[in-house]
């Protein structure tokens, strides 16, 4: 059975702890877009790892950990995250990599630094990991794909043929020293030798796990607000977070994902720019911050302090919608422990008309939130398994959302542990 695990809004909603407790009974599990610009925060027995390439399911000596075709591969990175884990008692995992996967090579990473410098104020708020020049690439046809590191001669004519493009905006819109091709092709000599043992058909690969019965995880990052179809462009990311671009990405039928699992978060974070109703600012701002996610609200990969809002009704009931969800996993509901009142943005107000659905981006900037307050339960509910020993306006607060966003809210987590979670 294929599983795909994704986020409803824009990222940070806690899946990298649900893709680890879903791991327990997977066999394998597959990333299937993005890079290693945005990272999954796990605690388990071994530690607190951030994970930004490597899948979830790396610290279960069960599982087979796979790289899809989707990915943004950025081979050093992948491989100081391995030495990471198993330089901390982590078992080495069993890793496989699309032969399809594209490289994010060392100029997608200068690139990305040179427009966020160029576009100054009015930047995307990049983590600067060569994300969006990696996909620009990808679909302009100049990418390079893993198989081709293996025919030398290819290889070097086409690294020729692409430097001569860059070292023209290199020079003319950036004014930043050429590329030397010699030197890309010895860095791309030794990503083949680092990378040469883990390569695979994987499509394949799952075509024969899939007729083998086997339980498969698609892992997403980011949320279906970051998509850059659905999401609320251009304050996007540059490849999609849905759960039907897993089949893509990871190369399986679409008709064998049998189970979406949103997750979704009890008050709402965001990394980067771009429209975001229900935010907060100030203190109150700052004391959910410190209190959220496990040592607080901030970005897994850059460290960058989280943007911070109450939970969006709106945002996320589209946010599923968008996923095809089947299972909501609603996490860090722990958080809100110290609240008197909770808030919830339960529409927006746009031009004085409320709406329940989710606008585009120009309507949205001018969106303000209506909120409905909700009494508190002024009790720290960690370590609680069952959920009819929650507290009252707890499980109401968890009713109430569920009722507004129009999707079973199946699994609560509350801590972030890779036990504490509460199965309804």
């Amino acid at each position: 059975m294929v599983k795909a695990v994704v986020g409803a809004n824009w990222g940070d909603e806690g899946k990298g702890k649900i893709t680890d407790m879903l791991s327990k009974e997977a066999d394998i599990i597959v990333r299937f877009q993005g890079g290693a610009n945005a990272g999954h925060t796990i605690v388990n027995d071994y530690g607190k790892f951030a994970l930004h390439t490597l899948p979830s399911g790396v610290f279960y000596d069960h599982t087979t950990s796979i790289i899809g075709n989707g990915v943004a591969l950025n081979i050093p990175v992948l491989f100081n995250e391995i030495k990471e884990i198993v330089d901390r008692d982590v078992p080495m995992p069993k890793i496989l990599v699309s032969d399809r996967a594209q490289l994010v090579m060392p100029y997608h990473i200068l690139f990305d630094e040179y427009e966020e410098e160029r576009l100054a104020g009015k930047s995307f708020g990049s983590t600067k990991s060569g994300i969006a020049p990696f996909y620009s690439d990808k679909y302009a046809k100049i990418g390079f794909q893993v198989n081709e590191l293996f025919d030398k001669e290819a290889l070097k004519e086409k690294l020729e043929r692409v430097v001569v493009q860059k070292n023209v905006m290199l020079e003319h819109l950036y004014h930043k020293p050429a590329l030397n091709v010699d030197e890309l092709f010895e860095t791309m000599m030794e990503y083949r030798d680092m990378v040469a043992p883990y390569v695979c058909d994987v499509s394949a690969f799952l075509y024969q796990a899939i007729k083998e019965d086997k339980n498969i995880l698609l892992e997403g990052q980011l949320g279906s607000l970051k998509d850059p179809d659905h999401g609320i462009y251009p304050m996007v990311t540059s490849s999609s977070t849905l759960a039907a671009y897993g089949a893509i990405g990871a190369g399986i039928p679409p008709y064998e994902i049998k189970k979406i699992v949103t997750v979704v978060k009890a008050y709402s974070s965001a990394v980067g720019a771009g429209a975001f109703v229900s935010e907060i600012f100030g203190e109150e701002a700052d004391e959910l911050r410190r209190r959220g996610g496990d040592g607080g609200e901030y970005g897994a990969t850059t460290g960058r302090p989280r943007r911070m809002g109450w939970f969006d009704c709106v945002a996320s009931k589209y946010g599923c919608r968008i996923q095809g969800t089947t299972d909501v996993a609603f996490t860090v509901l722990d958080v809100l422990g110290y609240l008197d009142e909770i808030p919830v943005c339960v529409g927006y107000e746009v031009d004085g008309e409320v709406t329940t659905d989710f606008p585009t981006t120009g309507k949205l900037e001018n969106a303000k939130p209506v909120l409905k307050i909700l009494p508190g339960w002024k009790s720290d509910i960690r370590g609680i398994t069952k959920y009819e020993d929650l507290p009252e306006n707890c499980r109401k607060y968890i009713e109430f959302i569920e009722e507004q966003i129009g999707f079973p809210i199946t699994m609560i987590s509350n801590g972030p542990g890779r036990n504490e979670i509460i199965f309804r």
